[in-house]
């Protein structure tokens, strides 16, 4: 029997039509926020590093502040939280997706390192270009720029995309477990199979395999619970120094935004200090244009979240739910939001609305008052997941058309350098600039759409003119 509440939530956001229902939203929101919660304590401690912190220091020399500490990382998590949530619900109940919005940490690492670190501007200031990509990015998303960009992708490259995120999000899970490391001579390699991390790692990766095969409901969170509960008597979870309630101080990073400050960096004048941000404010909107699209397109092709035209649903919405929300963080104290690839993970469980956004939306919000639980669930926990999602989202490149040469060099590319460089937006760049060239030099010039040369000669002018 349907209770009122029931019929509630099929209105807003339609789950038979979606073939879902709250039992499933749930879990799949679970399931993301599990995935995506060690962000909540990573991103301030990469922020205090670009000097978001109350003494201003920079480097090493910040990393001592915590969030226990010090008023400003403090402020930054509670930043990230209130962020996350209010810019996951607009994707909710205006684009009815399960994409969790957050600060991505490449744009939060280029945040930090590169605008304050490189460049020398102040977190304020770089908070003001932020919000000035944001409103960029609502311009261009009102104007279906963005849109537009997507259709004019050829079928192929939106399916290496999905094969290149499933790869890039399996060498996160691996790195973060442990199983693959940094190594100077051959870039990387094995890690030590005598860690117990690793070990653990390993484990939480075979029960969650195990469950996924055998088609149990829930199967990651499931894995990432039973994982996380191993862990204790490992010594790998800690439950020691945790507070059931824990309040960080809210205010200090809000409204912070210093614009003036910006258009005169470095004294050289307003149209010196605009010509000097214009490659900064660019880089911000291409990495977060081409990383949520990427999510986007790579997730809704994997889950069959597509509309009748076979491109992603509600695809405008979201986009604009995306420029909303990365406007919003600058505004409350953060980096650029971005459609996390973590949110895969929820999908793979089953989440296919906003509902399971809403349950993510409230579990950050709780994480204010409960900062000191995040860290419980140790990276070993987690990792599987993200590799479980790697496994499901590379099944795409075998729709991929190898046959055609022309097809095939960019494709490879778009797959093979979103792992190699770390990044989903350089696999999507080093791919958009392939596949005219390959079309071009071959006579098919007439299978690429003009939007595509464009984007291919903004990719070459960002990888010249900054290409760190």
């Amino acid at each position: 029997m349907k209770t009122k509440e029931n019929n509630i939530l099929e209105k807003i956001f339609k789950l038979k039509e979606n073939k879902t229902d709250v039992k499933t939203e749930v879990l799949g929101g679970l399931t993301t926020f599990v995935t995506i919660a060690y962000a909540l304590l990573v991103v301030p401690n990469i922020l205090k590093l670009g000097g978001m912190n109350s003494l201003g220091l920079k480097g090493d020399e910040a990393a001592v502040l915590t969030i226990a500490n010090d008023p400003v990382v403090g402020s930054a998590f509670a930043s990230v939280c209130i962020a996350a949530a209010i810019g996951t619900l607009i994707m909710a109940f205006y684009a009815n997706m399960p994409f969790v919005l957050a600060p991505g940490l490449g744009l939060v690492s280029f945040f930090a390192f590169n605008i304050c670190l490189k460049l020398g501007y102040t977190w304020q200031q770089g908070l003001a270009a932020v919000s000035i990509s944001g409103i960029l990015f609502i311009i261009i998303t009102l104007t279906s720029i963005r849109e537009k960009i997507v259709y004019a992708m050829p079928h192929n490259l939106k399916l290496a995309i999905t094969a290149g995120i499933g790869l890039f999000i399996s060498l996160i899970g691996l790195k973060s477990g442990g199983i693959v490391v940094a190594n100077p001579a051959t870039l990387v390699a094995f890690g030590d199979f005598k860690n117990s991390s690793v070990i653990l790692t390993i484990v939480g990766l075979v029960i969650m395999a195990v469950l996924m095969a055998r088609n149990v409901k829930g199967a990651m969170l499931i894995g990432i619970i039973i994982t996380t509960i191993i862990g204790i008597p490992m010594g790998i979870t800690k439950l020691n120094d945790v507070h059931v309630f824990s309040l960080p101080p809210i205010g200090n990073t809000f409204l912070a935004l210093d614009f003036k400050g910006l258009l005169s960096h470095n004294g050289g004048g307003i149209l010196g200090a605009i010509l000097t941000i214009f490659m900064v404010v660019i880089t911000l909107s291409l990495v977060d244009l081409f990383d949520s699209l990427g999510t986007l397109v790579g997730t809704a092709q994997t889950s069959g979240m597509i509309d009748e035209n076979g491109e992603a649903k509600n695809l405008r919405k979201s986009l604009f739910a995306d420029a909303m929300a990365t406007t919003l963080g600058g505004f409350l104290g953060t980096t650029t939001l971005a459609t996390v690839v973590e949110s895969a993970a929820g999908i793979a469980a089953g989440a296919r609305t906003g509902l399971s956004n809403v349950v993510v939306s409230i579990l950050f919000i709780c994480s204010l008052f409960f900062s000191s639980l995040i860290g419980v669930v140790p990276s070993s926990a987690t990792a599987p997941a993200l590799i479980i999602v790697g496994v499901l989202m590379l099944s795409a490149v075998k729709e991929i058309d190898f046959s055609d040469f022309t097809e095939a060099v960019p494709a490879f590319f778009t797959i093979a350098m979103m792992p190699f460089t770390y990044s989903i937006a350089n696999g999507i760049a080093v791919g958009m600039i392939f596949y005219p060239l390959m079309k071009v030099f071959t006579g098919k010039r007439k299978d690429v759409h003009p939007i595509m040369y464009i984007m291919a000669f903004l990719f070459i002018l960002r990888f010249i003119l900054m290409p760190d």
